[in-house]
């Protein structure tokens, strides 16, 4: 992915969002041909000059201090995850980093061991660009049997945009797909050489339109921790906490465990869920490549 191109359209998406009542500007002068802050206002906000601020959104962040993108990280209003996806764009790994983060992902035994012992709590672990490295018997239950897919379609973006057993499950489809995409968008910026990230977002915006205008939009998010609703073709509807838990020795590693408010009607369904296993036809991913 070309950087520098990112590094613009990501600087004028963040910019466009915002209006002058914002950041406590007033409006006056000549009357706004597009929504969002001009370039000049958001330099004066971040307190360097116009020029440098343009250099810098045309996608010259040579030399930029870590000082002058905390100011306009500011700025913008940026999240944390903004902020580092602008670092990550600006200030780019250099290539011997960048070759090093793409080794091969193993699963450690104990890991596996792990996510196998977690009885009734639905596990499952991904890697880079969001690839489904493994799962516990309750994850494919509950989500589907990714694991009798082919390797390279093992991938949490491209069932949820091509395969209709996953639209079926989220009753909150469009957050999760927004969810997906900024993820995606936010290792875009640490990993823009990755060739299979590339074929991903290509394959992907061909092959759904709502997918191509997510990743148009510029989102970025961390997998952190929230609520999910799903509706299960066995056991009907549930709401879900999820947590995600990083991997200190490997960041490009989560762990993702769904669990129920104990005592909960969705406790319950998981506990039948537990009973009948991964003899679920209906919840096997019908995916296939075309």
């Amino acid at each position: 992915m070309d950087q520098r191109a990112e590094l613009s359209e990501f600087l004028r998406s963040r910019r466009g969002r915002l209006q002058p009542e914002d950041v406590g500007l007033a409006q006056h002068g000549r009357a706004r041909r597009v929504p969002g802050l001009r370039r000049e206002e958001l330099a004066q906000l971040a307190g360097v000059s116009v020029a440098y601020y343009t250099r810098l959104e045309q996608g010259n962040g040579r030399n930029v201090s870590a000082e002058v993108l905390d100011a306009i990280a500011r700025a913008l209003r940026l999240t944390d995850a903004e902020h580092a996806h602008l670092t990550h764009l600006a200030k780019p790994k250099t290539k011997k980093k960048r070759q090093s983060a793409m080794r091969p992902q193993k699963v450690r035994a104990d890991v596996q061991y792990l996510m196998d012992s977690m009885e009734g709590v639905p596990a499952y672990l991904l890697g880079r660009r969001l690839d489904i490295l493994a799962m516990n018997r309750m994850a494919r239950a509950l989500l589907g049997d990714f694991t009798a897919l082919a390797p390279e379609d093992r991938n949490i973006a491209r069932l949820i945009f091509l395969e209709p057993s996953q639209r079926e499950l989220y009753v909150d489809w469009e957050c999760k797909a927004t969810e997906i995409v900024s993820v995606l968008r936010l290792y875009a910026g640490c990993s823009p050489d990755d060739p299979q990230l590339s074929a991903l977002v290509g394959e992907l915006s061909v092959k759904s339109d709502e997918f191509r205008t997510l990743w148009a939009a510029h989102t970025v998010t961390e997998k952190g921790h929230g609520v999910k609703r799903l509706h299960h073709p066995l056991v009907g509807e549930l709401s879900l906490s999820y947590e995600t838990l990083k991997f200190p020795d490997d960041h490009d590693l989560s762990l993702v465990t769904y669990h129920a408010e104990p005592g909960s009607a969705s406790a319950e369904s998981l506990r039948l869920l537990a009973s009948w296993g991964v003899d679920a036809p209906a919840t096997t991913p019908r995916h296939h490549r075309n």
